[in-house]
């Protein structure tokens, strides 16, 4: 039966013996084999156009109908005839880069600097670290033995959902006494999968894969809130900054909890604040590199009253830790959570929500988006600010009364009685 050729249909493929094999009629190439045993699988015969003889195994009968089977054999020659050899092309394919090494690389190009971000600066440390903990928690996990061509959209929505279903949930040692609890979440999925379609469009610059499966994955709400304080949240807090200190806490931790209440700036800002950023005659801080990078901010009198009221240190840090020097920046993760004990405050409230509460309260007091947006260092300020050294009295003013109505709100100081012109008498 060998080298007889016939249109394949079920009956050739249930005649076949022991390493027979029977050839299509109508698609040249195309074939059926059985082997020693009963399995049966499909295949074509090409040549490159280079002249190499090529077999490609197409499946096997039972998965494949002989009709199936024999598209696929058309779609094979098709490239072929456009100059492609799919068998080298699968063979590259299984040879390929995994996803793990993809990151591997894409890691060390970052922390080199050689990866910009939106705003053409190279990542932060700080993101960097966030991007590793997802590579490691969850990408690896999942994808890290896959080939960096066979991922598929497929691939990556199954692993959003895997990840938002809490399939990588682990409790992971962070150090010689750390304890890192990875619970997933629809939030976590969605900014996972954000990553994975950066490391992907990565890959596709240097040629490592021809498409980016990210793209069309249609991803989870973020689910943000903005979370703000509400008077008796602030008076609480009050209460526990003001009992912290009567307990003897660092000093520096209570000095960096009323700053970020009295300013809206995000706690790393706050964190990673230096004395030679500050120009307290000027009530003015001058930022090199934040989030949305180069940032002038207006400090308000409360705000440069605590700041005053720090105790002297021999470094530049203006909120240094507690233990390693003064170089290192000051965890707030260790004293937040006995503050907001103290404050009996909800386990939503977070040192960020006081940024959102900050510009609640402006808003609360009338002030435009626009102004917000400078007090707190959001994305919109012009080019012009850069060559600006100080704040304007419009902006000064504005966080003042912020910050005032922040300080009567948590009790710091009593609210400014309303002073009415009386008549002089005759």
């Amino acid at each position: 039966m060998a080298g007889e050729r016939k249109r394949i249909g079920l009956r050739e493929v249930r005649a076949l013996g022991p390493d027979e094999i029977v050839w299509d009629g109508s698609v040249a190439g195309f074939g059926a084999r059985r082997q020693k045993g009963t399995a049966i699988t499909y295949f074509v015969k090409y040549r490159t156009r280079d002249g190499r003889q090529r077999w490609q195994m197409i499946g096997r009968h039972g998965v494949l109908t002989p009709d199936e089977a024999r598209t696929k054999a058309k779609a094979i020659l098709g490239e072929v005839v456009n100059g492609v050899d799919p068998t080298a092309v699968k063979r590259a394919a299984r040879k390929a880069r995994t996803v793990s090494e993809l990151c591997n690389t894409y890691l060390a190009d970052a922390e080199a600097g050689r990866l910009l971000t939106r705003r053409k600066a190279a990542k932060k440390p700080s993101t960097l670290a966030t991007d590793k903990g997802r590579i490691e928690r969850h990408i690896r996990p999942l994808l890290g033995r896959m080939g960096v061509p066979t991922v598929t959209r497929e691939d990556v929505e199954r692993f959003m959902h895997a990840v938002a279903e809490g399939q990588t949930a682990a409790r992971i040692k962070t150090g010689r006494h750390g304890l890192a609890r990875v619970t997933g979440g629809k939030g976590t999925a969605t900014r996972t999968v954000g990553l994975l379609g950066a490391i992907f469009s990565y890959a596709v610059r240097h040629g490592m894969c021809s498409g980016n499966p990210v793209h069309g994955v249609m991803r989870f709400a973020d689910g943000r809130r903005e979370r703000r304080l509400w008077e008796e949240e602030y008076a609480a807090l009050g209460g526990a900054l003001r009992g912290a200190e009567a307990s003897g806490m660092w000093p520096p931790a209570i000095a960096a909890t009323r700053f970020l209440a009295f300013t809206g700036w995000r706690t790393g800002e706050v964190l990673s604040l230096r004395w030679g950023d500050i120009d307290l005659a000027r009530r003015t801080a001058r930022l090199a590199d934040t989030k949305t990078g180069f940032s002038l901010r207006p400090l308000s009198h409360a705000a440069c009253d605590t700041l005053k009221g720090l105790p002297l240190t021999t470094g530049d840090r203006v909120f240094p830790a507690s233990r390693g020097g003064a170089e290192t920046m000051l965890h707030l993760k260790k004293f937040w959570p006995r503050i907001a004990k103290q404050a009996a405050l909800p386990a939503d409230v977070t040192p960020h929500v006081l940024r959102h509460s900050f510009a609640s309260l402006a808003a609360d007091l009338g002030y435009s988006e626009p102004t917000i947006a400078a007090l707190v260092g959001h994305k919109g300020q012009t080019i012009t600010s850069r060559y600006v050294h100080s704040a304007d009295a419009v902006l000064l003013a504005a966080a003042d009364a912020v910050a005032i109505r922040t300080a009567e709100l948590m009790g710091e100081t009593k609210p400014e009685a309303d002073v009415v012109p009386l008549r002089a008498a005759r």
